[in-house]
């Protein structure tokens, strides 16, 4: 985690000095340099992050330089396979951005089917009080 950790905080300075030579060059235009004050700090929120779970996790072979490829094998996490959840909450997405062509009302709709499709895929496995 520490090369995505450096990459990361490495990129808020950047990002900083881009809102500044933005706002100085335009005069500052608000609508600009504010992005680009919100893109070093998001920024600044992913890299805080994963220094945090740097903390929490052991090293793992991608950050030893001299780790073999044989250190990666095994699980990588778990996924649910057969779910259905990411087609209702692509959906709820596809209906939210037709929204911005047909109509505000319509967002109402595809937020409801997002939170639905959200709160399946989240709790798939946390069925009944040992469902794993």
């Amino acid at each position: 985690m520490k090369i995505e950790t450096k990459l990361f905080l490495l990129l808020v300075p950047f990002f900083l000095v881009c809102a500044l030579v933005y706002g100085w060059w335009s005069d500052w235009e608000s609508v600009g340099t504010a992005g680009l004050l919100l893109v070093a700090g998001l920024v600044a929120m992913i890299g805080g992050y994963l220094a945090l779970l740097a903390r929490r996790i052991d090293a793992r072979p991608e950050d030893d330089p001299y780790a073999d490829v044989e250190q990666g094998a095994g699980d990588q996490g778990v996924f649910s396979p057969w779910s259905w959840w990411p087609l209702v909450l692509a959906l709820g997405a596809a209906v939210s951005f037709a929204s911005l062509a047909i109509g505000w009302w319509l967002l109402a709709i595809g937020a409801f089917i997002g939170i639905i499709g959200l709160v399946g895929w989240v709790f798939e496995f946390s069925r009944g009080q040992h469902a794993h």
